[in-house]
């Protein structure tokens, strides 16, 4: 809970002190001093942060007393001083016209998932992921919460991937190196994009951008994913004799014997 609490605005202190007052309330400064295990005077400096930002309540007399306010009338006040902010913000600082579109980068998980979050909310229309099972946990509630707001979300995967989200294209996961990163992509309205790269031996990275360029590959990869999930489902043990499992007799064909193999 304290990583939560830390997300909407406190420090780690202000959240150990208000979960404190959240399971036992009216508590003096110094019973929270004594439950937290940290000084009274930094303790004393946070309950008064919390009560600036409206999460703890004083109860005046000797010794003084405070009150978690309840989480529901905390977080609603939270919101409300943030859509005001927000509205402020966006009849202030419109979004300068730009000429050409440009790339930028992403590294970490936690950047990387925050990028691609940060495309999925301001989708208005259509979201294609393209991504491996175990890479979209993270971002799945924030495709669920797209999907219920109308927009259509079309999640293509490689590996078993069992989720709420009404547009699955399952595709079978094939065997790639321990050390290889997993391939990942997204389009939002057929022009903001992401494609990143997560496990193996790399840090994850990510490349974001608006580049027409970008957004007709990955274009024509979902449209491809469409047609060959149908042709599989339709013909998969005809493909299977006739090319191999994993289409294994192509690779071959192309990787060994012609040799374009492109790393």
């Amino acid at each position: 809970m304290i990583e939560y609490l830390r997300r909407i605005g406190l420090s780690e202190l202000e959240a150990r002190c208000y979960l404190t007052l959240h399971v036992d309330s009216p508590l003096s400064g110094y019973e929270v001093a004594k439950r937290v295990s940290v000084s009274r005077t930094n303790v004393y400096s946070a309950l008064r942060s919390l009560v600036d930002k409206g999460g703890c309540r004083i109860i005046d007399g000797h010794p003084t007393l405070y009150d978690a306010v309840p989480i529901n009338q905390f977080i609603g006040l939270l919101k409300s001083e943030f859509e005001q902010t927000a509205r402020v913000l966006s009849s202030k600082l419109k979004t300068s016209a730009r000429h050409a579109p440009g790339f930028y980068s992403w590294k970490g998980s936690d950047p990387v998932n925050r990028a691609i979050r940060r495309l999925i909310v301001n989708a208005t229309q259509l979201i294609v992921v393209d991504a491996w099972a175990e890479d979209l946990p993270p971002i799945e509630e924030t495709l669920l919460e797209a999907e219920a707001h109308g927009i259509t979300v079309v999640v293509v995967t490689l590996g078993e991937f069992r989720t709420p989200l009404k547009n699955i294209v399952q595709h079978m996961a094939y065997d790639i190196p321990s050390d290889m990163p997993r391939k990942f992509s997204l389009l939002c309205d057929s022009h903001a994009s992401i494609i990143a790269n997560f496990g193996g031996d790399m840090n994850p990275s990510a490349l974001e951008t608006e580049h027409s360029g970008v957004a007709d590959i990955l274009k024509n990869a979902f449209y491809h994913d469409l047609i060959m999930h149908h042709i599989e489902a339709d013909f998969g043990p005809e493909l299977t004799a006739r090319y191999g499992h994993q289409y294994a007799t192509l690779r071959k064909l192309y990787w060994e014997e012609k040799g374009w193999i492109i790393e």
